[in-house]
């Protein structure tokens, strides 16, 4: 059952996809929020491949909040920065860039990606 606010969300997801897209030295840094967790991936688009993910659940946290938001961050960059990435691309995934998905980019800017 989909709701007013997933369409829209996916609308405003599709437009950033279509501008927005990741290759093996800058990957895409892809966001997904749900009620309870918070959800980071680096993919390659060219070859369609995860090359660092992070998420709530993977780094024990539980709940979702900022600060839980910005160690995933934190997370993923340090993930990321021990493949060998050092820079991405952010897609938002159709969410606000507030809240939750601020405090990720942050801590991913605070672990040391660039972007």
């Amino acid at each position: 059952m989909s709701t007013f606010r997933t369409k829209r969300r996916q609308r405003i997801k599709w437009s950033i996809r279509r501008k927005v897209n990741g290759t093996a030295e800058r990957p895409r840094l892809s966001v997904f929020r749900s009620n309870k967790d918070i959800y980071a991936q680096l993919i390659d688009d060219v070859k369609g491949q995860t090359l660092a993910a992070a998420s709530a659940k993977s780094l024990g946290l539980s709940g979702l909040n900022l600060e839980n938001a910005k160690k995933v961050g934190e997370g993923l960059a340090k993930t990321a920065i021990e493949n060998g990435i050092s820079a991405c691309v952010f897609d938002r995934g159709g969410y606000l860039y507030h809240g939750n998905v601020k405090a990720l980019a942050d801590g991913a800017r605070a672990g040391g990606l660039n972007f």
